[in-house]
């Protein structure tokens, strides 16, 4: 039986949706999003689908960021924004993942609030952007204020892909346009992402980060050094997916080798009917 899957806004206004009912909190800061508001529809489906496999033993929250974000908002503003949030409404400490965009935010939370934080997932991410990544950040901040979301979305799965596959990514991003980036009537809060990630180095501050920690991502992923970064983390496991770039999100593996890090010390215990 599949768990109930929840939306809402928090008490400082992100929003979320949750899903499960364990009294272990597996938290996740979402990917980059144009759009600051809760799933619906198929995306709220897939987002289900893609947790139901934690959501048996914890409460899984996915949260996104503000919504009407200021320019200029950086990345520590908005580890502080989670951070309101995860003592108000939750017991503590959680389980955190941050996911792209997300990850490089989780970074910045684990250093200024490590008492709230029992294990650290960094997926897909790292502590600053590629130089490729980078270039297609600014590109992609380029085309949407000039409201050309065709070629900012293929520009999107140029980096977001790799191997045989890419042209093909590129031609279906192209054709979704502005949907690829969620149909936002106001690129304000995506752009105001952007920026604050393009300014972001994390890498002398890597080493304070003391809490265990899963960096899992693939060899080839065109956004960050996935690598490099976990090789700055104290007390880490990589995972490294071979000829994978930035979507390994969608790798079977990726729920199993979260779930056997979450399990270690028999903080989460992986549910043998999930087949994973």
């Amino acid at each position: 039986m599949k768990n109930e899957v929840i939306t809402g806004y928090s008490r400082n206004g992100l929003p979320y949706f949750r899903i499960g009912s364990g009294n272990r909190s597996l938290v996740i800061f979402e990917g980059l999003n144009f759009v600051h508001k809760p799933p619906s529809g198929m995306t709220l489906r897939w987002n289900g689908n893609m947790y139901q496999p934690f959501a048996s033993r914890c409460t899984v929250y996915n949260i996104g960021r503000k919504p009407s974000l200021p320019a200029g908002y950086s990345i520590r503003d908005m580890s502080e924004d989670y951070a309101v949030m995860i003592r108000n409404e939750m017991e503590t400490p959680v389980d955190l993942g941050g996911i792209s965009t997300g990850g490089t935010i989780a970074q910045q939370f684990a250093v200024d609030h490590p008492e709230l934080v029992r294990r650290l997932v960094l997926a897909s991410t790292g502590y600053r952007l590629s130089e490729g990544g980078a270039a297609a950040q600014r590109k992609i901040i380029k085309l949407a204020r000039q409201g050309k979301w065709r070629p900012a979305a293929a520009a999107m799965a140029s980096v977001m892909t790799s191997g045989p596959i890419r042209p093909l990514c590129k031609v279906f991003f192209w054709m979704l346009g502005k949907g690829a980036f969620g149909s936002p009537d106001d690129p304000s809060d995506g752009l105001a992402e952007l920026e604050a990630e393009d300014r972001f180095n994390f890498k002398e501050h890597l080493s304070e980060i003391k809490t265990p920690a899963l960096v899992i991502g693939g060899e080839k992923d065109g956004f960050y050094p996935v690598s490099e970064t976990a090789s700055g983390i104290p007390c880490v496991k990589l995972v490294l997916y071979k000829n994978a770039g930035h979507m390994v999100l969608m790798k079977r593996r990726f729920k199993c080798d979260v779930l056997a890090f979450l399990t270690e010390d028999g903080i989460l215990l992986a549910d043998k009917a999930t087949g994973f």
